[in-house]
Protein backbone atom coordinates (compact mmCIF):
# COMPACT_ATOMS: atom_id res chain seq x y z
CA UNK A 1 0.00 0.00 0.00
CA UNK A 2 1.75 2.81 -1.32
CA UNK A 3 1.13 6.75 -1.11
CA UNK A 4 0.79 6.80 -4.73
CA UNK A 5 -2.48 4.66 -4.46
CA UNK A 6 -5.48 6.21 -5.97
CA UNK A 7 -8.64 5.74 -4.27
CA UNK A 8 -11.95 8.24 -4.39
CA UNK A 9 -13.04 8.95 -0.85
CA UNK A 10 -17.02 7.35 -0.19
CA UNK A 11 -15.85 4.67 -2.72
CA UNK A 12 -16.16 0.63 -1.52
CA UNK A 13 -14.06 -1.66 -2.90
CA UNK A 14 -14.34 -5.25 -3.76
CA UNK A 15 -11.69 -7.61 -2.62
CA UNK A 16 -9.84 -7.30 -6.09
CA UNK A 17 -10.31 -3.71 -6.06
CA UNK A 18 -8.01 -3.34 -2.76
CA UNK A 19 -5.33 -5.66 -4.32
CA UNK A 20 -5.47 -4.28 -7.58
CA UNK A 21 -5.41 -0.27 -6.21
CA UNK A 22 -2.82 -0.89 -3.32
CA UNK A 23 -0.65 -3.61 -4.18
CA UNK A 24 -1.75 -5.99 -1.51
CA UNK A 25 -1.98 -9.63 -2.27
CA UNK A 26 -6.03 -11.05 -2.54
CA UNK A 27 -4.42 -13.72 -0.62
CA UNK A 28 -2.91 -11.23 2.25
CA UNK A 29 -6.77 -9.85 2.12
CA UNK A 30 -8.63 -12.93 3.16
CA UNK A 31 -5.78 -13.51 5.70
CA UNK A 32 -6.06 -10.60 7.32
CA UNK A 33 -10.06 -10.84 7.23
CA UNK A 34 -9.93 -14.07 8.80
CA UNK A 35 -7.93 -13.06 11.44
CA UNK A 36 -9.85 -10.21 12.11
CA UNK A 37 -7.30 -7.50 11.08
CA UNK A 38 -8.84 -6.05 8.60
CA UNK A 39 -12.65 -7.21 8.36
CA UNK A 40 -14.47 -5.84 5.19
CA UNK A 41 -17.24 -3.48 6.76
CA UNK A 42 -19.88 -3.06 3.84
CA UNK A 43 -21.99 -5.75 1.73
CA UNK A 44 -23.33 -5.28 -1.78
CA UNK A 45 -26.66 -6.32 -2.61
CA UNK A 46 -25.74 -9.61 -3.64
CA UNK A 47 -23.59 -10.20 -0.48
CA UNK A 48 -20.10 -9.49 -1.74
CA UNK A 49 -17.70 -7.81 0.88
CA UNK A 50 -16.57 -4.24 0.43
CA UNK A 51 -14.29 -2.07 2.10
CA UNK A 52 -15.25 1.09 3.42
CA UNK A 53 -12.86 4.57 3.79
CA UNK A 54 -12.39 3.63 7.51
CA UNK A 55 -11.31 -0.37 6.52
CA UNK A 56 -8.48 1.06 4.34
CA UNK A 57 -7.22 3.24 6.99
CA UNK A 58 -6.94 0.17 9.39
CA UNK A 59 -5.52 -1.42 6.40
CA UNK A 60 -2.60 1.29 6.16
CA UNK A 61 -1.90 1.01 9.64
CA UNK A 62 -1.68 -2.83 9.53
CA UNK A 63 0.44 -2.67 6.40
CA UNK A 64 2.84 -0.19 7.53
CA UNK A 65 3.57 -1.90 10.94
CA UNK A 66 4.15 -5.32 8.87
CA UNK A 67 6.38 -2.95 6.71
CA UNK A 68 7.97 -2.45 10.05
CA UNK A 69 8.43 -6.47 10.63
CA UNK A 70 6.03 -6.79 13.43
CA UNK A 71 4.37 -9.75 13.75
CA UNK A 72 0.85 -10.17 13.35
CA UNK A 73 0.27 -10.55 17.06
CA UNK A 74 1.90 -7.60 17.60
CA UNK A 75 0.31 -5.90 14.91
CA UNK A 76 -3.58 -6.62 16.59
CA UNK A 77 -2.34 -5.94 19.59
CA UNK A 78 -1.61 -2.72 18.65
CA UNK A 79 -5.29 -2.40 16.94
CA UNK A 80 -6.62 -3.32 19.99
CA UNK A 81 -5.24 -0.52 21.73
CA UNK A 82 -7.76 2.19 22.26
CA UNK A 83 -7.09 6.27 20.97
CA UNK A 84 -8.17 8.78 18.29
CA UNK A 85 -6.20 8.85 14.99
CA UNK A 86 -3.59 11.24 16.04
CA UNK A 87 -2.60 8.20 18.98
CA UNK A 88 -2.36 5.76 16.48
CA UNK A 89 -0.22 7.54 14.37
CA UNK A 90 2.21 7.84 17.12
CA UNK A 91 2.29 4.78 18.00
CA UNK A 92 3.39 4.09 14.68
CA UNK A 93 6.07 6.84 14.69
CA UNK A 94 7.04 5.34 17.93
CA UNK A 95 7.49 1.70 16.29
CA UNK A 96 9.81 3.45 13.53
CA UNK A 97 11.96 4.79 15.62
CA UNK A 98 12.21 2.05 17.83
CA UNK A 99 13.04 0.33 14.08
CA UNK A 100 15.54 2.91 13.43
CA UNK A 101 17.44 1.99 16.50
CA UNK A 102 17.67 -1.31 16.00
CA UNK A 103 19.24 -0.85 12.40
CA UNK A 104 22.20 1.38 14.29
CA UNK A 105 22.91 -1.25 16.44
CA UNK A 106 22.52 -3.60 13.46
CA UNK A 107 25.48 -1.34 11.52
CA UNK A 108 27.76 -0.96 14.69
CA UNK A 109 27.50 -5.03 14.54
CA UNK A 110 28.73 -5.24 11.10
CA UNK A 111 31.79 -2.63 11.72
CA UNK A 112 32.40 -4.46 14.84
CA UNK A 113 32.32 -7.99 12.28
CA UNK A 114 34.68 -5.84 9.37
CA UNK A 115 36.76 -5.51 12.56
CA UNK A 116 37.27 -9.22 13.38
CA UNK A 117 37.43 -10.22 9.90
CA UNK A 118 40.93 -8.30 10.28
CA UNK A 119 41.73 -10.86 13.56
CA UNK A 120 40.41 -13.81 11.77
CA UNK A 121 38.78 -15.40 15.02
CA UNK A 122 35.57 -16.84 14.62
CA UNK A 123 32.32 -15.58 16.20
CA UNK A 124 31.31 -15.32 19.35
CA UNK A 125 27.64 -16.45 21.26
CA UNK A 126 27.52 -12.57 22.33
CA UNK A 127 28.24 -11.22 18.45
CA UNK A 128 25.78 -14.08 17.01
CA UNK A 129 23.34 -12.51 19.35
CA UNK A 130 23.94 -8.95 17.82
CA UNK A 131 23.33 -10.20 14.28
CA UNK A 132 20.73 -12.57 14.59
CA UNK A 133 18.40 -11.20 17.14
CA UNK A 134 16.13 -13.69 18.17
CA UNK A 135 16.96 -15.38 15.32
CA UNK A 136 19.86 -17.11 17.47
CA UNK A 137 19.08 -18.65 20.84
CA UNK A 138 21.71 -20.38 23.03
CA UNK A 139 18.29 -22.41 24.38
CA UNK A 140 17.39 -23.64 20.98
CA UNK A 141 20.94 -24.08 20.15
CA UNK A 142 20.92 -26.71 22.73
CA UNK A 143 17.82 -28.54 21.99
CA UNK A 144 19.17 -28.44 18.13
CA UNK A 145 22.08 -30.59 19.26
CA UNK A 146 20.37 -33.09 21.77
CA UNK A 147 17.75 -34.03 18.85
CA UNK A 148 20.36 -33.95 16.15
CA UNK A 149 23.60 -34.30 18.02
CA UNK A 150 23.85 -37.97 16.85
CA UNK A 151 23.32 -37.05 12.93
CA UNK A 152 25.95 -36.88 10.06
CA UNK A 153 24.64 -33.49 9.60
CA UNK A 154 24.94 -32.02 12.88
CA UNK A 155 28.48 -33.03 13.33
CA UNK A 156 29.67 -31.40 9.70
CA UNK A 157 27.57 -28.47 10.19
CA UNK A 158 29.24 -28.24 13.69
CA UNK A 159 32.77 -28.56 12.17
CA UNK A 160 31.97 -25.90 9.72
CA UNK A 161 30.38 -23.17 11.75
CA UNK A 162 32.95 -23.37 14.97
CA UNK A 163 35.31 -21.77 12.56
CA UNK A 164 32.77 -19.09 10.84
CA UNK A 165 33.60 -15.35 11.73
CA UNK A 166 31.67 -12.42 12.18
CA UNK A 167 32.59 -11.42 8.49
CA UNK A 168 30.94 -14.74 7.36
CA UNK A 169 27.83 -14.92 9.42
CA UNK A 170 27.52 -11.60 8.36
CA UNK A 171 27.41 -12.62 4.50
CA UNK A 172 25.46 -16.00 5.82
CA UNK A 173 23.07 -14.15 7.48
CA UNK A 174 22.46 -11.72 3.72
CA UNK A 175 21.95 -14.04 1.62
CA UNK A 176 19.56 -16.30 3.73
CA UNK A 177 17.38 -12.58 4.15
CA UNK A 178 18.58 -12.84 0.09
CA UNK A 179 16.88 -16.22 -0.02
CA UNK A 180 13.62 -15.81 2.11
CA UNK A 181 12.71 -12.70 -0.04
CA UNK A 182 13.28 -14.69 -3.37
CA UNK A 183 10.51 -17.09 -1.68
CA UNK A 184 8.37 -14.31 -0.36
CA UNK A 185 8.53 -12.58 -3.66
CA UNK A 186 7.59 -15.72 -5.41
CA UNK A 187 4.71 -16.19 -3.31
CA UNK A 188 3.46 -12.68 -3.70
CA UNK A 189 3.96 -12.63 -7.43
CA UNK A 190 0.59 -14.78 -7.32
CA UNK A 191 2.66 -18.03 -9.04
CA UNK A 192 2.03 -21.12 -7.77
CA UNK A 193 4.84 -23.38 -5.77
CA UNK A 194 5.36 -25.65 -9.14
CA UNK A 195 6.04 -22.67 -11.00
CA UNK A 196 9.75 -22.65 -12.69
CA UNK A 197 10.23 -19.20 -10.38
CA UNK A 198 9.31 -20.45 -6.91
CA UNK A 199 10.79 -24.02 -7.80
CA UNK A 200 14.12 -21.81 -7.95
CA UNK A 201 13.64 -20.07 -5.16
CA UNK A 202 13.49 -23.41 -3.29
CA UNK A 203 17.00 -24.52 -5.08
CA UNK A 204 18.47 -21.73 -3.66
CA UNK A 205 17.12 -22.40 -0.30
CA UNK A 206 18.94 -25.63 -0.42
CA UNK A 207 22.07 -24.36 -1.65
CA UNK A 208 22.03 -22.09 0.77
CA UNK A 209 22.04 -24.49 3.28
CA UNK A 210 24.54 -26.35 1.65
CA UNK A 211 27.15 -24.24 0.91
CA UNK A 212 27.02 -23.21 4.58
CA UNK A 213 26.40 -26.02 6.73
CA UNK A 214 25.82 -29.54 5.61
CA UNK A 215 25.43 -31.60 2.27
CA UNK A 216 22.23 -31.36 1.63
CA UNK A 217 20.32 -33.61 -1.63
CA UNK A 218 17.11 -33.16 -2.05
CA UNK A 219 15.90 -36.21 -0.64
CA UNK A 220 16.91 -34.38 2.51
CA UNK A 221 15.60 -31.23 1.50
CA UNK A 222 12.47 -32.49 1.54
CA UNK A 223 12.13 -33.54 5.21
CA UNK A 224 13.55 -30.18 6.42
CA UNK A 225 10.59 -28.71 3.97
CA UNK A 226 7.94 -31.84 5.90
CA UNK A 227 9.51 -30.22 9.66
CA UNK A 228 8.40 -26.80 8.48
CA UNK A 229 4.87 -27.14 8.47
CA UNK A 230 4.67 -29.87 11.71
CA UNK A 231 7.17 -27.84 13.63
CA UNK A 232 4.87 -24.37 15.10
CA UNK A 233 8.42 -22.74 15.92
CA UNK A 234 9.37 -23.25 12.03
CA UNK A 235 6.19 -22.44 10.71
CA UNK A 236 6.15 -19.24 12.58
CA UNK A 237 9.23 -17.96 11.24
CA UNK A 238 8.07 -18.22 7.51
CA UNK A 239 4.40 -17.10 8.17
CA UNK A 240 5.68 -13.77 10.14
CA UNK A 241 7.38 -13.23 7.01
CA UNK A 242 4.25 -13.97 4.93
CA UNK A 243 0.89 -15.03 5.39
CA UNK A 244 0.90 -18.74 3.69
CA UNK A 245 4.75 -18.55 3.48
CA UNK A 246 5.40 -22.04 4.80
CA UNK A 247 2.97 -24.53 2.92
CA UNK A 248 4.32 -22.70 0.05
CA UNK A 249 8.10 -23.10 0.76
CA UNK A 250 7.04 -26.61 1.66
CA UNK A 251 5.33 -27.04 -1.58
CA UNK A 252 8.16 -25.54 -3.63
CA UNK A 253 10.65 -27.64 -2.09
CA UNK A 254 9.16 -30.86 -2.97
CA UNK A 255 8.20 -29.58 -6.78
CA UNK A 256 11.96 -28.85 -6.38
CA UNK A 257 12.95 -32.10 -5.37
CA UNK A 258 10.76 -33.73 -8.37
CA UNK A 259 12.17 -31.60 -10.88
CA UNK A 260 15.82 -32.73 -10.05
CA UNK A 261 15.25 -36.83 -9.27
CA UNK A 262 13.32 -37.07 -12.89
CA UNK A 263 15.90 -35.06 -14.48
Amino acid sequence: MTATSQHTAGVELTVGQVAESFGVTVRTLHHYDAEGLVVPSARTHAGYRLYTDADLARLATVVTYRRLGLPLGEVRTLLAGQGTPAEHLRRQRDAVMSRLGELERLVAAIDRALEAHMEHRPATTEELTELFGDGFSEEYQAEAEERWGDTDAWRQSASRTNSYTREQWTEIKAEGDAVNAALVAALRSGEPATSTRAMDAAEAHRAHIERWFYDLDHGFHRGLADMYVADPRFTRTYEDLEPGLAAYVHDAIHTNADRHEQA
